[in-house]
């Protein structure tokens, strides 16, 4: 079992912290809600070391909040739990609250864009209308991610998903521009984005969805 120092308080916050405040491990969950991944898709976070994020998933693991399981052609690759998928409101408070504190002078972009996944569901859950399907694919710097939308239920998911009735495509900068403040939408979404695919009427409720989301995500919503 992975050791690590807890709390040990009689505080739920800090029984949470026992669990996911250590460095590293919240970026962890956050690049797993876009879905499984291998050992190798998570030491795409700029700065960990191998055996650094070896400790991280055993911990995680042993805490009830991922599972390892056997994939296509003999590889491993690492999932949430139930437990581990309601940390989801919980990172998307998180980004809503670093969006308004100045970022430091030398930033790294993330190494793969599993990042923007949780984020955006969570925006896009909390303002879509409990009627509206769709199965759409969105293209953020060419990496493809499936966008679905099943009567009212959003996910997220790394990946490029077969026959979307439409596509969505954007830059990963612009995105955080708008979050952070320093982008309108109007801009964003005027300068932004490409829409295309089969149906019209359905790219257009996927724009509509991501402009409501993006003001979720800047705190204005």
């Amino acid at each position: 079992m992975a050791q690590t120092r807890r709390y040990r308080l009689l505080c739920p916050i800090a029984r949470a912290l026992d669990r996911v405040g250590d460095r590293w491990t919240l970026l962890v969950l956050r690049d797993l809600h876009a879905g499984p991944a291998r050992f190798s898709d998570l030491q795409t976070l700029p700065g960990i070391a191998s055996n650094l994020l070896t400790n991280r998933l055993r911990q995680l693991e042993d805490d009830g909040l991922i599972r390892r399981r056997n994939a296509e052609y003999g590889t491993t690759v690492y999932e949430l739990t139930d437990l581990g998928s309601r940390t989801g409101d919980l990172l998307f408070e998180l980004a809503r609250f670093g969006a308004e504190l100045q970022p430091d002078e030398e930033v790294k972009r993330p190494g793969n864009l599993r990042t923007i996944a949780v984020t955006l569901r969570v925006a896009c859950q909390r303002v879509v209308d409990p009627d509206l399907s769709l199965k759409a694919e969105l293209v953020v710097d060419g990496e493809p991610f499936g966008f679905t939308v099943d009567r009212g239920i959003v996910d997220v998911k790394a990946g490029a998903v077969s026959n979307p009735e439409a596509t969505l495509t954007t830059s990963y900068e612009p995105m955080i521009a708008v979050a952070d403040g320093g982008l309108s939408l109007d801009d964003f979404a005027s300068n932004w984005i490409q829409l295309s695919g089969p149906d019209p009427a359905q790219g257009r409720a996927l724009a509509e969805l991501m402009g409501r989301a993006m003001t979720q995500m800047n705190g204005a919503g």
